[in-house]
């Protein structure tokens, strides 16, 4: 039975807690300020801490450097108002494993409380008697951050799901929510986490040298190559194969893939050898593969082969509690980059961000945390650092690709291109969205029909 202490002034709020969470099986404490709390932690163990964010003598964090001070590693869950989640987040920084807003919803909490309990290891409440080790146990750095939005919870529940199986797996969504991250999340929860990761941009292959891409080519085969080349398919043998943007591909090069996934056997460009392969494929693409299928540019029988299973990948929009999480996390980033030392951002800066549609994702999140980090002037970000917020808002309707522009026919491509950053005023991110294509394949669009920048 795990032992829970509840720090709360609201003394109605906690009683109905402890009797909400007894019922649930758990060993309950109450304390309504931080000194019956300090005291309480000094002479009795447990599994895990809930507190308000504020408290009469303090708040939260203060009872957090209170338990580093004195060596207690307890798992701790902060309670606050929705208005104060930035400083929840500042909490999460400081070593609370997680955070919830009031007011409380039953369910997620005890998931949240699920999540903690079985996230720390055993003993999970212990005097550290060795500061070494706790540091050394504490200071990690992830690269990504998965989230902790109900949309996120579903997504890597599902990612967890499909990892230990052999299923391809298509990941669809917008440029920027984060793909190639769960492409490599599905490959270090799979079975060939051992073996090669192997990533190409379908969006920035020559249809030329796609062949020569994927299966690899003998010198003198064409002009150019100038030595043997090892294609992806041997490279990510026994391993994963992530193709991005694969809606990209031409169809001709759809006819070889589909051929080397059937047969499990590729032949290098100017080869007479077959060699056998065995990768799993893991897919993404920002684009309606069934509506390319209707128009007659991917093939249907290709489609089905990566699409045993798919992914949606959910806009930063749809996941508002996530948002400030990862703009905190880009901060850190940022600062250890640029070598700045900026704590967060004033509650301006967090409501600009919190209202934001944020077209451009994760990836827009990020460049504008990163600009703001070098430009701020003092400890913390203000609104004006951010930049202007002048494209969407959230709860306001975003601005539908437009069908003039969409990259429906191959032959009026460059016309459409121009039409779109003429529209746009040369700004490529939008263009890109008029279009219905990411800023990566449109920068390698202008790039190929050699327009002017």
């Amino acid at each position: 039975m795990a032992a829970i202490l509840i720090v709360e002034d609201d003394l109605t709020f906690a009683t109905m807690l402890k009797t909400w969470l007894g019922k649930q099986g758990f060993q309950i404490s109450t304390a309504g300020d931080l000194s019956k709390a300090h005291k309480l932690l000094e002479h009795q163990s447990y599994d895990l801490i809930l507190s308000d964010l504020r408290l009469p003598e303090g708040d939260g964090l203060s009872l957090l450097d209170w338990m580093q001070k004195h060596g207690l590693v307890v798992p701790l869950i902060v309670m606050t108002s929705y208005a104060d989640v930035q400083n929840a987040v500042n909490a999460m920084k400081q070593g609370a494993c997680d955070y919830i807003a009031k007011p409380v919803q039953p369910a997620m909490l005890l998931e949240k409380i699920e999540d903690a309990l079985s996230a720390s290891s055993p003993p999970l409440s212990k005097r550290n008697t060795d500061s070494e080790e706790t540091q050394t146990s504490t200071e990690t750095h992830p690269t990504f951050l998965e989230g902790k939005s109900e949309a996120a919870r579903q997504l890597y529940n599902y990612v967890a799901l499909v990892a230990p199986t052999p299923l391809s797996v298509l990941i669809n969504g917008a440029s920027g929510t984060g793909k190639e991250y769960v492409a490599h999340r599905i490959h270090q929860l799979s079975k060939r986490a051992d073996k090669p990761f192997v990533a190409i941009d379908c969006g920035a292959m020559l249809k030329e040298l796609a062949a020569s891409e994927f299966f690899g080519h003998v010198k003198g085969s064409f002009t150019g190559a100038v030595a043997d080349k090892t294609g992806a398919f041997v490279e990510a043998n026994g391993g994963t194969l992530f193709l991005d943007e694969v809606g990209n591909l031409s169809y001709d090069v759809q006819v070889q893939l589909l051929r080397a996934i059937q047969e499990r056997k590729i032949r290098p460009v100017g080869s007479n050898q077959e060699i056998e392969v065995d990768v799993r494929l893991v897919c993404a693409t920002n684009e309606n593969l069934q509506q390319a299928i209707a128009r007659g540019e991917f093939r249907e029988d290709l489609y089905h082969r990566l699409n045993e299973f798919t992914l949606h990948m959910p806009s930063l929009k749809d996941r508002g509690e996530d948002i400030l999480l990862f703009a905190n996390f880009f901060l850190d980033q940022a600062n250890k980059e640029l070598e700045r030392h900026i704590v967060g951002f004033d509650a301006p800066a967090s409501e600009a961000l919190l209202n934001y549609a944020w077209p451009g994702n994760l990836r827009e999140l990020k460049n504008r945390v990163k600009r703001a980090t070098l430009l701020a002037q003092d400890r913390l970000i203000h609104k004006t650092d951010l930049g202007e917020f002048n494209i969407i808002n959230r709860g306001e309707e975003e601005l539908p690709a437009a069908t003039p522009f969409a990259l429906h026919d191959k032959n009026t491509e460059k016309e459409r291109i121009l039409q779109a950053l003429q529209t746009a005023h040369h700004n490529k991110a939008r263009a890109a969205r008029l279009l219905g294509i990411d800023r990566k394949t449109l920068y390698n669009k202008i790039k190929l029909y050699d327009i002017p920048q």
